[in-house]
């Protein structure tokens, strides 16, 4: 087992500077999704709302590039390494996230930034492992990655909560839907700050060492490397299915609200999941790594996830009430945010441990690219025709999330984990 002392304090700056960028990407990703209604009527007659291009399109877009950048930031990463990757993201993330603001008002050209945006999140989102497989001991990689996803959940909430607020959400108050400039004015120049603080404090690696102290494979033969890999082939699969749902609903949740009779676009439900996907990447990852066990808590986060999302997609075959639909439907998107958003650390954790000598951004990237081409797809089909199959979505997650249990249980434990003490 390594030792701490020989790691050194500054990478927990790492780490900070690192949680600031991710929540600002997460934030810009998702500036609309918790206020589709009022965005509709604030962009009205800038696009068709039966289209493709619509209001949904924006958090969409980012699941779009990311399966076309995926590969190429995750091959920057690992070829000219994880400072060459995040300062690409920051730089975008800055500047394109004042671009939206100065835009505004205008559709197409939130659009255009969005997409640059879009462009950024795979240089920092598939950097996480690589910076915890450098900076940190393997018996606190779990807890550092951990503590990344919440900053990608607490970025999220910001959106889900604090969007609604300031834009003015309630269709029954004056100011309805007028706070987008300050919304995004808001956001950007937060962004623009992490952005600065990322490239003033980031370091490729702690000094006294090299940049790549073990024979590791190039990128190419790394792919095909953990593509041969029994336990990443499951991993991938139980990635389509529980990475695809939270970007599908985190991308409509007000479309969801709506569904299930919530007059007003207050956020709540993608909010509570993410302060369930807040609580859990604290406990669980930092579980994992004291127990020196990957597997049993994979585990423990599908089977937490499938009366989750059932209460999601049945919440009206429990009850007739409206009222109790609702309550219904926002305790299990908590519970679908604490057990499938702390899966991700962990999941993340166990692919860079089987997959070794593959390096780390490409097993992460592999794992985000299918979560987000399921995702996108899941969005595709559930926001056609304003909203027409969002409920056979739902109920299709539920299948999806049997399945999952079944592979699941197919996995095996992390060799690494085994070499430094645990137990199958």
């Amino acid at each position: 087992m390594e030792s701490t002392t020989s790691y050194p304090r500054y990478r927990f700056v790492i780490l900070g500077v690192f949680m600031l960028i991710t929540v600002a990407i997460q934030i810009q990703w998702l500036t609309h999704a918790s206020v589709a209604r009022p965005a509709e009527i604030y962009y009205a007659g800038q696009f068709d709302p039966a289209s493709f291009f619509n209001i949904d399109f924006l958090a969409m877009i980012y699941m779009l590039v990311f399966l076309v950048m995926s590969f190429p930031a995750s091959y920057i990463i690992d070829s000219f390494g994880v400072k060459a990757g995040l300062y690409t993201g920051s730089i975008l993330l800055g500047f394109f996230s004042i671009l939206k603001a100065l835009f505004a008002q205008n559709f197409m050209m939130v659009a255009i930034a969005q997409t640059g945006l879009a462009v950024a999140q795979p240089f920092i989102l598939n950097a996480v492992t690589a910076v915890t497989a450098r900076w940190f001991p393997l018996e606190e990689r779990g807890m550092a990655a951990g503590l990344l996803a919440l900053s990608m959940y607490v970025g999220i909430i910001i959106a889900m909560l604090l969007t609604p607020v300031i834009v003015g959400s309630n269709p029954d108050l004056a100011g309805y839907g007028t706070g987008f400039e300050k919304m995004l004015w808001i956001y950007g120049i937060t962004s623009l700050l992490a952005s600065i603080l990322l490239l003033v404090f980031m370091k490729e690696h702690p000094e006294g060492t090299s940049s790549e102290p073990e024979e590791r494979f190039g990128f190419f033969q790394g792919i095909r490397h953990l593509m041969l890999k029994r336990d990443m082939i499951i991993l991938v699969f139980l990635f389509l299915i529980g990475l695809g749902i939270f970007n599908a609903i985190s991308s409509m949740t007000d479309s969801i609200a709506e569904h299930v009779g919530v007059k007003d676009s207050d956020g709540l439900i993608g909010g509570l999941m993410l302060i369930g996907g807040i609580v859990g990447a604290i406990i669980l990852p930092t579980l994992s790594d004291r127990y020196r066990k990957r597997k049993l808590f994979i585990v423990i986060c599908i089977i937490g996830m499938v009366p989750a999302v059932f209460g999601m997609a049945f919440p009206d075959h429990l009850t007739a009430i409206p009222e109790r639909i609702y309550l219904i439907t926002l305790i299990s998107s908590c519970a679908l945010g604490f057990f499938v958003m702390s899966a991700g650390p962990i999941g993340f954790q166990y692919a860079a441990e089987v997959c070794y000598p593959a390096r780390e951004s490409a097993s992460q990237g592999i794992l985000l690219w299918v979560g987000q081409l399921t995702g996108m797809l899941f969005v595709a089909g559930m926001s056609i025709h304003n909203n027409l199959h969002l409920g056979s979505f739902m109920i299709l997650f539920a299948i999806l999330s049997v399945l999952a249990l079944a592979a699941v249980l197919m996995l095996r434990e992390s060799p690494m984990i085994l070499s430094a003490g645990g137990e199958k």
